[in-house]
């Protein structure tokens, strides 16, 4: 459909004076967003042809329903996230489906994505189908100078348009109490990242409650108020009453006050003495000092064994312990592409189903609970297929035949997990039992009844709000 041979070379544009390089940046800028346009396109035809699909109805249900299905496909062929596919999925649908006078300019390549994307996010409470039609031709015929604005003078436009047609559509404005949120990420070497909005009670009794623990050592800890603030959080989260003091001495007075008992918290940290470096899973790769101190810390440390070339298959379903392990650490991750769910927290899956294939590590692999269900109910000639090498290499065959690689990330990290763990001459998976589906767990609202309610809450918001706050009486003309 594209070819980049049609474009010019990166590297002529040295030989562009100043004047054609800004040109080029708007050339190339609108050729982007009739690219993103075209990508948005191929999206929203896929998802309209998989809800047509015959059974498509008879998995509404279900928890891995088709929407779910088909962000499987998307993240795949774009090599991205679930949650930016699911995104992309819901951006192109509304456009293509509500908008499609705004959708041919955005064709064209007149509109900025961004402007899209906020676009679809604020027009969706319109219901009725006349009014999204006048939506779209009032907004189609000014879209195109809305790129340079602001976000905020941005939604100022949009709302404005959304307000003349009905007025129960426009966004209820967000309160404080909507954007409570506490967020934790993988920070350097180790550490995390916690970021987050509460109510002012509470966060004056967390507050206090560090301050507390930090001042609970003796005078002689080395470390400094913020540090021992920030180790207290450690110490709250088990329910501890005292901070543990790093003064080192025998006669220190902390040391007469007996321990409180201490929830067991299991942090498995991944590690190979001959790379010196480990891996937390869902925070990265660790240093060898980072490594040393949480070591130092542990109650208890296994050593991994390669189970090796020659392994004999387990009797039974479920894996050893040690089975079990050596796969969570070969993998880390869900092996479906794109999906970075920590091994901690997924299913061990065999590859061709016991008992057909059997409980051996070249048959084993890591996925999440989702993609482990869309792997059982979606499978059979029209669906997924995946197929394992003795490396841990996974080869997943999407519906339409697409294939996609994924390497176990362990064995990228530790290359002693790289070895060979035996050729196995497995059969082709067998087909679908009829029924399986009944299986499948549900949803308590399928999807299109989630958006509706969600939908319907905040008109509601909106008519609630006007009902208390009525627009003033026109004033009469001045004479």
């Amino acid at each position: 459909m594209f070819e980049l041979e049609v474009l010019p070379p990166v590297t002529q544009v040295r030989e562009l004076d100043t004047s054609a390089l800004v040109d080029a940046m708007g050339r190339a800028a609108r050729l982007e967003a009739a690219t993103a346009a075209r990508r948005l396109a191929a999206i929203a035809e896929l998802f309209d042809r998989r809800l047509h699909e015959v059974d498509a109805d008879q998995r509404e249900q279900w928890l891995i329903d088709g929407h779910e299905q088909v962000t499987a496909e998307v993240a795949c062929a774009l090599g991205i996230s679930r949650a930016r596919a699911s995104a992309l999925i819901r951006v192109a649908h509304a456009l293509y489906e509500r908008l499609p006078k705004t959708a041919a300019k955005f064709a064209l390549g007149l509109v900025d994505y961004r402007v899209i994307t906020i676009l679809v996010a604020r027009t969706e409470l319109i219901l009725d189908d006349a009014d999204v039609a006048t939506l779209d031709a009032v907004v189609a015929r000014q879209v195109h100078r809305w790129n340079r604005l602001s976000r905020k003078k941005l939604t100022d436009a949009i709302d404005t348009c959304v307000l003349d047609i009905d007025r129960l559509a426009k966004k209820p404005a967000r309160t404080p109490a909507d954007d409570r949120e506490i967020g934790i990420g993988p920070d350097r070497d180790g550490n995390a990242e916690i970021w987050g909005t509460v109510a002012a009670p509470d966060a004056i009794a967390f507050d206090t409650r560090l301050n507390a623990l930090a001042d609970s050592v003796c005078p002689q800890d080395p470390r400094t108020k913020a540090r021992r603030r920030a180790d207290a959080l450690g110490a709250l989260s088990v329910g501890a009453t005292t901070l543990a003091c790093h003064c080192g001495r025998d006669d220190c007075p902390t040391l007469t006050e007996p321990a409180p008992p201490q929830p067991e918290v299991v942090i498995t940290v991944v590690s190979d003495p001959a790379v010196g470096t480990g891996y937390l899973p869902g925070y990265g790769v660790l240093s060898e000092q980072a490594l040393a101190d949480i070591a130092e810390r542990a109650t208890q440390q296994l050593q991994l064994a390669h189970p090796g070339e020659h392994s004999d298959p387990e009797p039974g379903y479920r894996p050893s312990a040690a089975l079990a392990a050596f796969v969570r650490a070969r993998d880390l991750t869900c092996r479906f592409p794109g999906c970075d769910a920590p091994a901690q927290v997924c299913d061990v899956d065999h590859t061709v189903p016991w008992p057909h294939g059997p409980t051996h590590p070249s048959n084993l692999k890591i996925l999440c609970r989702r993609h482990h269900l869309l792997k059982t109910f979606y499978t059979g000639p029209r669906w997924w297929k995946d197929t394992q090498r003795h490396d841990g290499t996974i080869v997943w065959t999407s519906p339409t035949g697409h294939t996609y690689r994924t390497k176990p990330h362990g064995a990228l990290l530790f290359p002693s997990l790289t070895r060979s763990t035996g050729h196995l001459d497995l059969p082709a998976a067998p087909p679908p039992k009829p029924g399986r589906g009944h299986a499948m767990p549900t949803r308590t609202m399928t999807r299109a009844q989630q958006t509706a309610y969600r939908i319907n809450y905040e008109r509601t918001q909106n008519a609630q709000y006007y009902a208390l706050n009525p627009e003033p009486p026109p004033e009469p003309p001045p004479f």
